[in-house]
C-alpha cells in the first residue's frame, strides 16, 4: 500500500487526520467569529428554521447558508460542543490536503503530491486559519475543488466524457462555493480564465466549459435556497447582493481599510517556509508546458492565485483571511518543483521551525510583559510546538543513504520524510493556536459562562448591555436581549424593530421589577450604571464582560 507504486497509504491519511483534528475540542470558541458561526446553526436547530439565518434571534443576512447547514447537521448528530462547532469548516480544511494530493498524483506524480501536502501543512497561515470556525476554509475547499476539476477537464481529451464530467464537477463546486460566500466565486474564476486566454492567445478553454449542462447544475444546487430566503424575506436580494457585495467591496463601510500591499505581506508570511521555492515554481509555471500540449494547468493556477490576491488588494474592505483560497493551488504548483529538488523541502522545514520557535517564545514574552506572569498551559503548548518543529527538522535532514531516516524514506518510496514533516507542522500550528488561546486576556467567554451557569434558570431574563459577546449565547444555549448595542446586529434590528432589543429605559424598568435576571455588561457601561445605583451583584467578570445578577 505504500512506496513508489501507491504513494501515501490509508494509514498515512489516518495519521494526518488524527493530528489535524486533535485540538478541536480542547480550544474554546474564540470571540467574535467562532461564537457567531457556532450560534447561528444552534439557533437553526433550536427553531427548526433552516432557511432564514438568525443571530441572537435577529435576521442575519451577511453570508449564505451552506456552512450553517453543515454545522447544524453536526449538532443534530453530535450535539453542540467546541468540536462539533468546528467540524464542518476544519474538516473541509483537511480535505484541501487530499484534493491537491489527488490532483498532483494524477496529472504529475506522487512525489510532487506528497511534497505539496507537506508544503501546505508547513504554512502557518493555512494551518491556523484552517483550524478556526470561519467561512474561509470551507470556501477554500470548494474553490480549490472547482479550479482543480476545471483543469482536469481542460487536460482531458477534447470532447471526451472525462472532459464533460470534470466540467460538471467544477460547476457543482461553483454552486457550493456560491452557497458558502456569494458572488466572488465567479469573479475569481473568471479573472483567471480571462487572463489565461489572453496570455496564451487560446480560446479553446471557453469552448470546453459545457455551459448548457454546467449552468443548470450550478443553479440546481445554489438557486433553491436563494429563492426561498428571498420569498420569506422581501428585500433580502438587495441587501445581500448589493450591500454585502458591491458596497463592501467599493467602500470602507465595513471599516476594514488596509494598505494596498496588505495581502502581499500576508501571502509572504503565510508561505514563508517555502517562499523561495514558490518564487522558482512561479517562474517555471509561467513559462513551462503542461502535461499535455493544449493546456498549462500550473500556469492557470498561478494566474488564478495571483489575480485573487490582486482582486482583494484593490478592495476597500480587507480582512486577513480573504486570501486563504490561494494557498492550496500555490502549494500544488510549488510541490511539482520541490519534487525535483528535495533539498528545498529540507530548507522549508528549517524555516518553519525557526518561525515556530520565534512565535512560541514571542507569545510567552508577550504574556510576561502584559500580564506579569506566564501561564503554565502556555508554556506546555509552546514546548509541544517547539518539539514538533524539532522532530520535523530531524526528519527532513539529508544524510548518507545508510542512515536510518534516509533508509526508511527510500523504503517508503521517498514519502516518509515529507509525511513526518506534514504531521509535525499540522500539530505545531495548532499548539501555537492553543498557546495563544490560554494567554490572557480571555479571548472566549467560556470560563465566564461556566461561572454564570449556576444562576441561570429556564425563566431567567438575560440581557447584553453595551456589547454583544459572541461566545456567550452558544455556551449558554440562550438568546440575549440587547440594550444600547447595534454593531453587526444593527441590520437585524432594522429588519425587526423591537425584537430581542430593549431601550435603556425599558431595561431599567424590567430589571428593577425582576427577581430573576442576569445582564452581561461592557465594563465601562457597568461602571456608569453602578454610579446610577442600579441594583445587582457581580457574579463573574473577565477583561471584556461583567456579569451581574439582579439578586
Amino acid at each position: 500500500m505504500t512506496g513508489a507504486r501507491t504513494g501515501l497509504g490509508w494509514w498515512a491519511w489516518v495519521l494526518l487526520a488524527a493530528l489535524w483534528f486533535v485540538t478541536l475540542q480542547v480550544r474554546p470558541m474564540l470571540d467574535p467569529d467562532e461564537g457567531r458561526y457556532a450560534e447561528i446553526p444552534r439557533e437553526m436547530v433550536a427553531s427548526g428554521n433552516w432557511v432564514t439565518p438568525r443571530l441572537d434571534g435577529l435576521k442575519y443576512f451577511e453570508k449564505p447558508v451552506l456552512q450553517y447547514w453543515g454545522t447544524a447537521a453536526a449538532y443534530s448528530v453530535f450535539g453542540l460542543s467546541n468540536a462539533s462547532s468546528r467540524l464542518w469548516t476544519v474538516g473541509l480544511g483537511f480535505a484541501c490536503l487530499a484534493l491537491i494530493y489527488a490532483w498532483l498524483a494524477r496529472l504529475y506524480d506522487r512525489r510532487a503530491a506528497v511534497a505539496a501536502v507537506a508544503l501546505l501543512a508547513m504554512s502557518p497561515y493555512f494551518g491556523i486559519i484552517g483550524h478556526l470556525d470561519l467561512l474561509d476554509a470551507g470556501l477554500t475547499f470548494w474553490l480549490t475543488a472547482m479550479v482543480l476539476a476545471f483543469t482536469r477537464a481542460q487536460c482531458a481529451e477534447p470532447g471526451s466524457r472525462a472532459e464533460r464530467n470534470w466540467m460538471l464537477v467544477s460547476w457543482a463546486m461553483a454552486g457550493l462555493a456560491f452557497l458558502t460566500k456569494g458572488l466572488e466565486v465567479y469573479v475569481l474564476a473568471g479573472l483567471g480564465l480571462v487572463a489565461y486566454t489572453v496570455l496564451e492567445r487560446d480560446v479553446r478553454p471557453w469552448r470546453r466549459l459545457h455551459l448548457l449542462l454546467g449552468i443548470p447544475v450550478m443553479a440546481l444546487i445554489a438557486a433553491p435556497w436563494y429563492i426561498a430566503v428571498s420569498l420569506r424575506n422581501p428585500g433580502y436580494a438587495q441587501y445581500f447582493f448589493i450591500h454585502e457585495h458591491f458596497q463592501r467591496f467599493l467602500t470602507d463601510e465595513a471599516r476594514r481599510v488596509e494598505p494596498w500591499w496588505y495581502f502581499i505581506a500576508l501571502l509572504a508570511v503565510g508561505a514563508l517556509p517555502w517562499l523561495a521555492p514558490l518564487w522558482r515554481a512561479a517562474r517555471e509555471s509561467w513559462s513551462g508546458a503542461g502535461p499535455i500540449p493544449h493546456f498549462k494547468p500550473l500556469k492557470f493556477l498561478l494566474l488564478y492565485s495571483g489575480l485573487t490576491v490582486v482582486f482583494f488588494s484593490i478592495s476597500d474592505s480587507k480582512l486577513a483571511t480573504y486570501i486563504l483560497p490561494v494557498f492550496p493551488p500555490l502549494a500544488a504548483l510549488t510541490g511539482v518543483m520541490v519534487a525535483r529538488r528535495p533539498g528545498s523541502l529540507e530548507r522549508a522545514a528549517r524555516v518553519a521551525a525557526g518561525l515556530t520557535l520565534f512565535v512560541a517564545a514571542g507569545l510567552l514574552v508577550y504574556s510576561s510583559h502584559r500580564n506579569g506572569f506566564i501561564p503554565g498551559q502556555g508554556v506546555a503548548w509552546a514546548v509541544a510546538a517547539a518539539l514538533a518543529a524539532v522532530i520535523a527538522v530531524a526528519a527532513s535532514w539529508g544524510g548518507r543513504a545508510d542512515t536510518p531516516a534516509v533508509a526508511a524514506d527510500v523504503a517508503a518510496g521517498g514519502y516518509a520524510r515529507p509525511l513526518v514533516i506534514a504531521l509535525m507542522y499540522v500539530f505545531a500550528w495548532q499548539a501555537l493556536l492553543c498557546e495563544y488561546t490560554v494567554i490572557p486576556p480571555s479571548r472566549s467567554a467560556y470560563q465566564l459562562v461556566q461561572e454564570v451557569k449556576p444562576d441561570v434558570h429556564p425563566g431567567t431574563a438575560l440581557y447584553s448591555v453595551g456589547q454583544y459577546r459572541q461566545t456567550i449565547p452558544p455556551y449558554l444555549h440562550r438568546l440575549l436581549t440587547l440594550v444600547s448595542y447595534r454593531g453587526e446586529l444593527g441590520p437585524g434590528e432594522d429588519w425587526e424593530p423591537g425584537h430581542m432589543t430593549a431601550t435603556p429605559q425599558q431595561f431599567l424598568t424590567q430589571w428593577t421589577a425582576s427577581r430573576d435576571a442576569i445582564a452581561f455588561f461592557n465594563p465601562q457601561v457597568w461602571k456608569d450604571y453602578r454610579k446610577k445605583g442600579l441594583p445587582g451583584r457581580v457574579i463573574a467578570r473577565d477583561s471584556f464582560t461583567v456579569a451581574v445578577s439582579r439578586t
